[in-house]
């Protein structure tokens, strides 16, 4: 039966509409539109399809694979590249993502010419650094940087963009958000540009969306954890009414034994290069998982029992079961944190299946 395939992720398309529809109406008090990020789930078509029944028209994804696949099942949405493009996938960006982020001058020309050989015009919005320092163009060279774009055929810039608490965790406060539209103010007065989606972040911006009187000029946030688990990524805190457990990650019990705590014998480094710590809790019912760090991020696995995850090698994970009486055959389930969740959807070796029921 397809219930009993292991390892597997069950998707709840249920949830996810259910977060989708109320983020939509939540940000929406403010005019905020949203851009649903789908590289955390590998551009899965149906999930795809469940952001743009619940009014979510624009799908962004850092992976070109992801685009070409949700296009090529029929998703009709707006692409957005999330990821700065490479110039070795230039052409490419042009025919999948409608949109593309960029930060790079010699990247936007190289999407001209090739915008211009597919007699198309493509659109880009412009990632401006706000501290995060990740990718983005400092504030200070964004103004010679828009006129040498404006000169260029073939490419339209529709907006900016920032991202926030992503690499260096840095917060999108109150000030940081008042920058923001300060400076699309300004791109827009200076170069009489209009800005389609000024995008403000991503789903760490809640708690300052939620407190704040005014949103300025931020029109646009991308969300991606906010949908698939629920909760806003400065602290990891459930949003009200939203489900966390739209996904659950199920593998099975391929050994049970009573083992002692400790590795005996002369200690090295294993398999990873690593060398572990264990504590001396004497016997303890040992139980070994069929999945190990090649399946799935096995740190942001959450037991739903209570058990502890000891560690796990490439394709093994090593549990204490404690008091549990678990045998070989038993299915274990997990909650997954965003890792967890990103490796489970990307990984060939996990079986995903959906289901529509709450």
């Amino acid at each position: 039966m397809i219930e009993s395939i292991i390892p597997r992720v069950e998707i709840n398309l249920a949830k996810i509409a259910h977060n989708a529809a109320k983020l939509v109406e939540i940000y929406g008090t403010k005019n905020i539109e949203l851009m649903g990020v789908t590289k955390t789930v590998c551009g899965a078509p149906e999930i795809a399809k469940t952001l743009l029944d619940q009014g979510i028209h624009m799908l962004a994804d850092s992976k070109l694979l992801n685009l070409k696949k949700m296009r090529d099942a029929g998703i009709k949405a707006n692409f957005v590249l999330l990821r700065i493009p490479a110039l070795s996938e230039i052409d490419s960006v042009v025919k999948n993502a409608d949109i593309s982020i960029n930060t790079e001058l010699s990247v936007i020309k190289k999407l001209s010419e090739a915008a211009l050989r597919n007699n198309t015009v493509h659109k880009i919005m412009l990632m401006i650094e706000m501290g995060d320092l990740r990718e983005g163009i400092m504030p200070e060279n964004i103004d010679n940087f828009i006129q040498e774009v404006l000169g260029l055929k073939g490419i339209k810039m529709v907006g900016i963009s920032v991202n926030f608490a992503c690499f260096g965790g840095v917060q999108p406060n109150e000030q940081k958000m008042n920058d923001v539209s300060k400076l699309a103010s300004d791109v827009e007065t200076k170069f009489s540009l209009p800005l389609s989606y000024v995008s403000g972040g991503n789903s760490a911006n809640y708690n300052w969306f939620m407190a704040a009187d005014s949103v300025g000029k931020v029109n646009n946030l991308r969300l991606g954890e906010s949908i698939y688990l629920g909760r806003e990524t400065l602290n990891r805190m459930a949003i009200p009414d939203l489900y966390t457990d739209a996904f659950t990650f199920v593998t099975e019990i391929i050994e049970s034994k009573t083992k002692p705590s400790i590795p005996y014998g002369e200690i090295g480094q294993n398999a990873f290069g690593d060398f572990q710590q264990f504590e001396d809790r004497g016997q303890m019912s040992r139980v070994i998982l069929g999945v190990g760090s090649q399946d799935v991020l096995v740190a942001g696995l959450i037991p739903m029992l209570d058990i502890e995850i000891l560690g796990s090698s490439s394709d093994h994970t090593v549990l204490d079961a404690k008091k549990n009486n678990l045998v070989v055959g038993d299915e274990v389930t997990f909650n997954l944190n965003y890792g967890a969740l990103l490796s489970v959807m990307t990984s060939p070796y996990v079986y995903k299946k959906y289901n529509n029921s709450i």
